[in-house]
């Protein structure tokens, strides 16, 4: 009777899952080994091909596979999942009868895509010249994570080896953006393909697609992966288009397995440029490579750009990434600070935290600050050292960042007066600039909120706590509106 449980629980997933999630994350999995523990119940011991399908496995399907499997032995089952070692991961597919077909491009092994033995000669790649955050190995710093000696820059891939999901703190922020991109990780070519991220400077979208190319070269390390930024797209297709050798520019793009792409913003008014990028989006899309592209805005908002691009772009999977919410911050400088094997008190990590609100990257350059500060003054760190090391950030803020400020500038944006912030007002065009501000006066001054109701023409602070909860939730939902507020934040900032 065990010895097809496991293939029965198969094909009850099948019938139970979408297909797409079924074909995507359980038919590529090798046979389970079932122990049959008599009355004590029965051990399904199943070996995946790596660290993140076993953990979407056992975050999204554990549990309906041990009631499945407990409801078919009769008995209570128990699913142990491990990370099989990559001699021992079998090609097979699982078996399923002949009514369960194999969707097109189905995965074979570890969840990815066969890679050719026959690669096109590598075409030279010319520097980044400082347009990424990524250097030649030269330049950049080493980084240990885990305990880990840091591995060597790869050149020929541009990937960033310190770049890593593990390094990445994840939060409400970035959660739907990295989901998908773990998925990518996974499975590429499967699903949200493509990836298009979308947010602020300094949020994250860099590293999250650099985990993603470290992610898929630990599983494959023949997998053909190219990180870039979009100027050096540009480069390429200058100094191609210069020299006729557009065969060149095909052989180096057109046969990734994974193009990792930032900021797609700058292709705009490039003709040419979005010419050729069309090509190999066309390209690599017809042989299920994956392609994964940032951007400051969302699709339809770029502007300058072919609008056959920009559909294609929102064709598969658009995500934002937001900045950070207090807590997550917080959690990004602990993590950040125990890597410089310099401890931070909690305390102190709200407190710069609740300072420094516009991205990772600031944050970053708050935390260097406060060590710098304590390392050279031979203090330990506290609140005091770190309002001091942070003086001149916080008098910048305080001074730039006001009520006032705020009204003025929403009501620039939304073209409305200035006074239809105090005034009584109530139709739409100026209600809902209003509230916009009002949250906006909550998220980036220290006012409380009668103080914030009281500089909107006196109101009620329960209007104002409605204002904040109505677009802080449809933040949330609206992609438009998410939009607008990182704009204006942005704007606000300076």
């Amino acid at each position: 009777m065990s010895a097809d449980l496991w293939q029965r629980g198969c094909e009850r997933l099948a019938a139970e899952l979408p297909e797409q999630q079924f074909n995507t994350w359980i038919r590529p999995l090798p046979p389970a080994e079932v122990a049959d523990g008599g009355e004590q119940g029965v051990t399904v011991s199943l070996r995946v091909p790596n660290r993140f399908k076993l953990d979407w496995i056992r975050n999204q399907y554990a549990g309906r596979i041990e009631s499945i499997l407990s409801e078919l032995a009769g008995r209570p089952a128990r699913l142990e999942l491990a990370v099989a070692p990559r001699e021992a991961v079998p090609r097979a597919v699982m078996a399923l009868p002949a009514n369960q077909p194999v969707a097109v491009g189905q995965v074979l092994h570890n969840g990815l895509r066969p890679v050719p033995v026959n690669r096109p000669a590598a075409v030279e790649q010319p520097a980044v010249n400082g347009l990424t955050s990524v250097q030649p190995a030269s330049m950049q710093a080493p980084v240990i994570a885990s305990g880990a000696m840091p591995a060597p820059a790869n050149t020929r891939h541009r990937i960033n080896p310190a770049l890593t999901f593990d390094t990445l703190v994840p939060g409400r922020a970035n959660q739907m953006a990295r989901t998908a991109a773990l998925h990518v990780a996974g499975a590429p070519g499967q699903m949200y393909n493509p990836l298009f991220i979308y947010g602020g400077v300094g949020l994250g979208k860099t590293h999250l697609i650099h985990a993603v190319g470290n992610a898929l070269l630990k599983d494959k390390p023949d997998a053909r992966v190219l990180y870039l930024h979009a100027e050096q797209f540009i480069s390429d297709v200058v100094k191609n288009y210069q020299r006729k050798t557009f065969d060149e520019l095909k052989a180096k793009y057109h046969s990734l397995d994974l193009l990792l792409i930032d900021d797609v913003q700058f292709f705009a008014g490039k003709d040419r440029t979005q010419e050729e990028f069309f090509n190999a989006f066309e390209a690599l899309l017809a042989k299920r490579a994956h392609i994964i592209m940032t951007s400051d805005t969302y699709p339809k908002g770029l502007v300058d750009i072919d609008e056959r691009l920009t559909s294609r772009f929102d064709a598969g999977l658009t995500v934002a990434i937001e900045p950070p919410e207090l807590e997550m911050r917080v959690a990004i400088l602990i993590k950040k600070a125990e890597a410089e094997a310099a401890p931070m008190p909690e305390d102190v990590a709200f407190f710069i935290a609740k300072n420094v609100r516009a991205n990772v990257r600031e944050l970053e350059g708050a935390l260097r600050k406060v060590l710098a500060y304590s390392r050279f003054s031979h203090k330990e760190i506290n609140i005091q050292l770190a309002r001091e090391a942070l003086k001149d950030l916080l008098s910048i803020q305080n001074r730039q960042i006001s009520v006032e400020n705020i009204q003025k500038t929403v009501a620039d944006f939304y073209k409305i007066k200035v006074a239809d912030m105090y005034s009584k007002k109530r139709p739409a065009s100026i209600a809902r600039p209003r509230q916009i501000a009002m949250y906006l006066a909550k998220e980036l001054t220290q006012k409380s909120l009668p103080e914030i109701g009281e500089l909107f023409g006196g109101r009620d602070h329960t209007t104002v706590l409605h204002a904040v909860r109505k677009i802080g939730g449809e933040r949330q939902k609206n992609t438009e509106l998410n939009q607008q507020l990182h704009v204006l934040e942005q704007t606000l900032k300076g």
